[in-house]
């Protein structure tokens, strides 16, 4: 199935490509199929996005965030962030689930590790995210708090023939994205599929 992603501006390559105003990324199945200025496609189901669409991000702070972080049930009425707490092996494996699914709310579509324990590696592998080797600091949610660069948390370029893994921002620039932070996510696709839409 074809599916036509326009967005207001289009930035496949943060750090080569040049942006494309009313841009379109076309995919189809898993993988991009084209990258251009926003033209039609007969049969393709279109998506507007009214924002910034650029490739998906890499969380270099997965580590932590999976294995030493506890991201609390909401019925636990603790709130949405990651706390720092000790907490049995056994809630180790839905902890990172919840701590997976609430990053795709900031356009992650990679996680750097290393990941250890079994129930993290598996919830990392049936999440569809990557992981990648990492140093295993400290971080947040969001890869671009505290003046994280956006060429340089970019996971993979949008290429034609490659993964469909991008994400959009309510913003109007690159300088804009990183000033307000990956919070402002309107939704992350991972291998053609929208598994984030911001409500």
């Amino acid at each position: 199935m074809l599916t036509l992603h326009r967005a207001r501006l289009v930035l496949p390559d943060p750090a080569a490509a040049p942006s494309i105003t009313d841009g379109a990324v076309l995919v189809d199945g898993a993988v991009v199929a084209a990258v251009g200025p926003y033209a039609p496609v007969a049969g393709a189901r279109v998506r507007e996005w009214d924002g910034l669409l650029v490739p998906g991000l890499r969380n270099p702070a997965g580590h932590w965030l999976l294995e030493v972080a506890y991201h609390p049930d909401p019925r636990e009425e603790l709130g949405a962030e990651p706390l720092s707490a000790d907490v049995p092996e056994e809630q180790r494996g839905p902890s990172a689930r919840r701590g997976l699914q609430r990053m795709l709310g900031f356009g992650t579509t990679a996680v750097a590790g290393p990941f250890e324990r079994a129930a993290v590696r598996t919830a990392v592998a049936r999440s569809g995210l990557a992981a990648l080797p990492g140093d295993g600091r400290e971080g947040g949610l969001d890869p671009l708090a505290g003046g994280g660069r956006l060429a340089e948390l970019v996971h993979r370029p949008l290429a034609v023939g490659g993964p469909a893994d991008f994400a959009v921002f309510d913003a109007a620039s690159v300088a804009e994205l990183e000033e307000r932070g990956a919070g402002r996510c309107l939704a992350t696709v991972l291998g053609g599929r929208l598994l984030y839409r911001r409500r």
